[in-house]
C-alpha cells in the first residue's frame, strides 16, 4: 500500500502552509493561523449529485473502482471505533470513550462516501448546548459538571451511515375484528342487573400494500450506544451535500464498522414495521390478526453518507461519560451521571418534609 492511496483530508493554506479548517458558519475554508480563506470546491456536472448505489452490485464486490477508497485508520482497544488519524499523528486519545490510542499503520478499505452533512455548529456552540444540558440534570455530581465546562474541547466526528432505497410490494392475509356489543343479564349480591358486554366478530381479510422507501437511516458505528444517535434525530438528509474532503477539514472521521449486509437487514427490519403498520390500516376494522405478510423488495439501493456530530468523552473518578450533540441542530444525548449524596440529600429532605407534615397533622388532629 502506497502512501498516495490513502486519503489523509489535510488541506494546506496558500499562504502561510498551516492546516485549514472548515468552518460551519462561513461554509468555507480557515486557515486559524494567517486568517486566510478557501473555497470548499463544487461537485461538477458530470457527478450527478448524491448518486444511488446498486446493492446487489456492492455485495458481490462489483462496484466501480472509484467508489472505494482507503483511509488510515486506528482501532480503539475499548470501544472499537475506527477512528481516521492524520499522518503525522501518533497518539491520540479514542473520541468515543477516551481511551488512549496509540496509531498503527493499518489501513481500511472501504465504500466511499456520497454525501456527507456539514457542520453547521461551532465548537463553542455544542460546548455551550452540552453544558446546558448537564446544569438540568439535578443529581448529576457537580465535579463532573465543572469538569465538562473547564475541560478540554470537544470533538468534531463526522459519523457513518447507510441510507438505503427500496420498491417494496406485499402480499397479506389476516382477520379484521369489528367490535359489537350484546346486552345481558347477570345477577349480583341478589340483585339482577343488564350490562353491555363488547364482542369482536372477525372476518377474513386479504389484499396487497406497496410503499416506496426513501433513505431509510442506519448507523454503520458500534462505537456509540445507538439509542443516544437515535435521539439525535430527526437530520435535514435534504441537507445533504455531495461528498467533499474540505468538508472534513479540522474534523475526524469514523470509518464504518456495520458492514452494507447488515446494515441492510436493519433497514429491512424497519421497513417490515411500516409494512405491517400499512397491512393494518389496509385491513381496517377496529382491530386485526396479521396471519402472513410475502414482500418482494427490488432496486435496492444505497448510500454511504457521513453526519456531523460533536463530542465529549470524559474520565471522572474511573467512569467514562460520554456526550453527544448533533451537529446540525444542537440536540444533546449521553450518559446520565448520577451524585450518590445529592439522591440521599434530596430523600432526607424528603424523609424531613414528610415528617413534618406528619407533624403538623397530628397537631391538627389533637393527638399530640
Amino acid at each position: 500500500m502506497t502512501e498516495s492511496t490513502i486519503s489523509e483530508h489535510r488541506f494546506p493554506c496558500d499562504l502561510c502552509g498551516a492546516d485549514f479548517r472548515f468552518d460551519p458558519q462561513k461554509g468555507q475554508l480557515i486557515c486559524d493561523h494567517c486568517g486566510n480563506e478557501g473555497e470548499v470546491t463544487q461537485a461538477g456536472p458530470w457527478e450527478g449529485g448524491l448518486k444511488e448505489l446498486d446493492f446487489k452490485q456492492a455485495l458481490n464486490n462489483l462496484l466501480p473502482s472509484q467508489e472505494i477508497e482507503e483511509t488510515r485508520v486506528s482501532k480503539c482497544p475499548n470501544c472499537g471505533a475506527q477512528v481516521e488519524m492524520a499522518e503525522a499523528t501518533h497518539a491520540a486519545e479514542c473520541p468515543f470513550c477516551a481511551t488512549p490510542v496509540v496509531t498503527g499503520t493499518g489501513t481500511h478499505r472501504h465504500i466511499k462516501p456520497k454525501g456527507v452533512l456539514p457542520f453547521a455548529l461551532e465548537e463553542k456552540q455544542a460546548r455551550e448546548a452540552m453544558t446546558s444540558w448537564l446544569g438540568k440534570l439535578w443529581f448529576a455530581p457537580n465535579g463532573l459538571q465543572d469538569y465538562a465546562r473547564k475541560g478540554r474541547k470537544m470533538e468534531g466526528i463526522y459519523v457513518p451511515y447507510w441510507t438505503f432505497d427500496a420498491d417494496t410490494k406485499s402480499r397479506y392475509s389476516g382477520q379484521r375484528g369489528t367490535i359489537y356489543y350484546e346486552t345481558r343479564t347477570v345477577t349480583r349480591d341478589g340483585e339482577t342487573k343488564q350490562e353491555r358486554v363488547q364482542k369482536i366478530r372477525w372476518t377474513p381479510a386479504s389484499g396487497r400494500v406497496a410503499r416506496f422507501f426513501d433513505d431509510v437511516l442506519v448507523l454503520a458505528s458500534r462505537a456509540l450506544p445507538k439509542k443516544y444517535t437515535d435521539a439525535l434525530e430527526p437530520w435535514d438528509l435534504a441537507a445533504l451535500e455531495p461528498y467533499r474532503p474540505e468538508f472534513l477539514a479540522g474534523f475526524r472521521a469514523e470509518a464504518y464498522t456495520v458492514e452494507l449486509d447488515e446494515g441492510f437487514d436493519q433497514a429491512r427490519a424497519h421497513m417490515d414495521r411500516v409494512i405491517e403498520r400499512d397491512v393494518r390500516f389496509d385491513i381496517g376494522g377496529d382491530r386485526q390478526k396479521i396471519h402472513r405478510v410475502d414482500t418482494d423488495v427490488k432496486d435496492v439501493t444505497f448510500k454511504h453518507v457521513l453526519l456531523p456530530v460533536w463530542m465529549a468523552a470524559y474520565k471522572y473518578r474511573g467512569k467514562s461519560y460520554r456526550f453527544v450533540v448533533n451537529g446540525r441542530t444542537g440536540r444533546v444525548q449521553g450518559e446520565r451521571p448520577w451524585s450518590a449524596w445529592k439522591i440521599a440529600f434530596a430523600v432526607l429532605i424528603g424523609l424531613i418534609v414528610a415528617g413534618a407534615i406528619g407533624y403538623l397533622i397530628a397537631v391538627s388532629e389533637g393527638k399530640i
